[in-house]
C-alpha cells in the first residue's frame, strides 16, 4: 500500500486498480515469441505479440498493436511503425490464401495505418490511416496516400502514388518525393533513439506521488 497524506484508502484503491492492467509490451502466444533487435525502439504502450521479428534501428511507436498469432510479421531495419497503427496477418481468407505481413527496410508507416497480410517493400511509404488488405504488395519507392483503402491482391508499382477508396493510381512520384521517403525513415530512426533514452529514465518518485495524490483527490470528490 502507498499512503499519501490522510487519503491512504483512496490511494490504495487507485494503486490496486492499476495492478489489474496486465499490459505487456512484448508477449508470447502459442509457442512463438517476438524477436526484437537490441537497438530497436518499442514504445511501452505498444503491443508486440507472437511470431514477430523487428530489425535493427526500427521503431514501434505508442499505441501500436502488432499481432503475430496465426501467422508471422517481419519488419526490416530502419523502419518506423507510427502511433496507433495496427499490423496483423491472415491464416486463411476467402480465396484460401495464407498471408504473413512482411515490411522491408527503411519503410515509413504513418499514424493509425492498418496493414493486414500484406507486403511493403524497402523504402516504401504508407500514409496515415491507410488500409492495406490481404495480398497487397507495395513495391520499393512506392507510396500509399493517407486514408487510402488498398483492396486485396493489389500491387502498387515502384515510383507510383496510389490513393482513394478504393485506391487507384494517382501519379508518378517525383525524385524529391522518393528522396523524402528515405529522409523520413532516417528522421524517425534518430527520433526513436531520443524516446528510447527518455523511456529508460527512472520515474521520479516525487512526480509519481503528485499524480497519485491528484487521482486520490479526484476519487474523493466523486465519492462526495
Amino acid at each position: 500500500m502507498v499512503s499519501v497524506g490522510s487519503d491512504s484508502c483512496s490511494v490504495s484503491v487507485i494503486i490496486n486498480s492499476c495492478r489489474l492492467s496486465r499490459h505487456r509490451t512484448l508477449m508470447n502466444v502459442f509457442d512463438k515469441a517476438p524477436v526484437v533487435a537490441k537497438d530497436a525502439f518499442v514504445a511501452p504502450s505498444a503491443s508486440v505479440i507472437g511470431d514477430i521479428q523487428v530489425g535493427s534501428g526500427s521503431s514501434i511507436w505508442y499505441g501500436c498493436v502488432l499481432r503475430g498469432d496465426v501467422n508471422s510479421i517481419s519488419i526490416g531495419s530502419g523502419t518506423n511503425i507510427q502511433d496507433h497503427s495496427l499490423v496483423h496477418v491472415a491464416k486463411s481468407n476467402l480465396p484460401g490464401k495464407v498471408h504473413p505481413t512482411v515490411i522491408g527496410d527503411n519503410v515509413t508507416v504513418g499514424h493509425s495505418a492498418v496493414l493486414h497480410g500484406c507486403t511493403v517493400e524497402d523504402e516504401a511509404f504508407v500514409g496515415m490511416k491507410a488500409t492495406l488488405l490481404d495480398g497487397v504488395v507495395v513495391e520499393k519507392h512506392a507510396m500509399v496516400a493517407a486514408g487510402a483503402l488498398v483492396r486485396q491482391d493489389t500491387r502498387i508499382p515502384s515510383g507510383e502514388v496510389w490513393g482513394g477508396n478504393p485506391a487507384k493510381f494517382l501519379r508518378k512520384l517525383t525524385d524529391e518525393e522518393i528522396a523524402f521517403i528515405a529522409e523520413s525513415a532516417a528522421n524517425y530512426k534518430s527520433l526513436a533513439q531520443v524516446h528510447a533514452t527518455q523511456n529508460a529514465e527512472p520515474l521520479d518518485q516525487t512526480d509519481f506521488l503528485k499524480v497519485v495524490q491528484k487521482k486520490a483527490n479526484e476519487a474523493k470528490t466523486l465519492i462526495q
